[in-house]
């Protein structure tokens, strides 16, 4: 059966969300896009020590109000796109909070985790650090202007290390470099084609320009 719990995930910038909406509207899927109006995200940007951890409490809470109701199977009467894992809020937990802090945020991720239902298969979207500082730039969103190289360069290296250990659900790597999935009609079918094809296992692909391989 194809997937119907799809999680779209990858580093700051690398069009999760744009890439989320536009395969809702492709399947006919109810689309759930992460939380945007975290108070604390402009401070994080601007000192990361200093509202680092009420940032990523915020952060924690909100994703789990708002994945919780897919535990319940009947919901399932149609395809869910979702633009993030709950599992990667862990990703900048790590690299942000300072040990005390970690163990407070650690118990409480362990209790919310529980309710949270696992993806049927989660898109993972690569670029290079200079690609997401473009796309970064080009969409022009007011917190992210102080984001800096070196944190997304730490961003991008903690997303590869999660996803190269992650066997929760069946994976598609994608390398989103030189390719437009949003505005490219072509790199877009190939990609739902994909994603119809997949049953399992880890899959690195290239929509446009190669066969998918294992």
């Amino acid at each position: 059966m194809s997937p119907r719990y799809i999680a779209i995930e990858g580093p700051i910038g690398v069009g999760k969300s744009a890439l989320a909406e536009k395969l809702a509207r492709r399947l006919d899927a109810r689309s759930v896009m992460e939380p945007t109006d975290n108070p604390f995200l402009e401070g994080f940007y601007r000192d990361q020590k200093e509202s680092a951890f009420s940032t990523q409490m915020w952060f924690v809470i909100s994703r789990h109000q708002q994945l919780r109701f897919l535990a319940q199977g009947d919901l399932f009467q149609q395809t869910v796109v979702s633009d993030y894992l709950f599992e990667k809020d862990r990703i900048f937990a790590y690299l942000n909070l300072n040990d005390s802090e970690l163990a407070t945020y650690e118990r409480l991720y362990e209790h919310l985790s529980q309710d949270i239902r696992q993806p049927d298969l989660v898109v993972y979207l690569q670029a290079k650090v200079s690609t997401l500082v473009e796309r970064i730039h080009r969409r022009g969103r007011r917190p992210e202007r102080r984001i800096s190289e070196a944190y997304l360069e730490q961003v991008v290296q903690a997303h590869d290390h999660f996803f190269f250990r992650y066997d929760q659900a069946p994976l598609l790597v994608v390398d989103t470099n030189e390719i437009n999935l949003v505005q490219d009609e072509t790199h877009m079918d190939d990609l739902v084609l994909r994603i119809d094809a997949m049953r399992g296992g880890v899959e690195y692909y290239r929509p446009g320009f190669s066969e998918p391989s294992s």
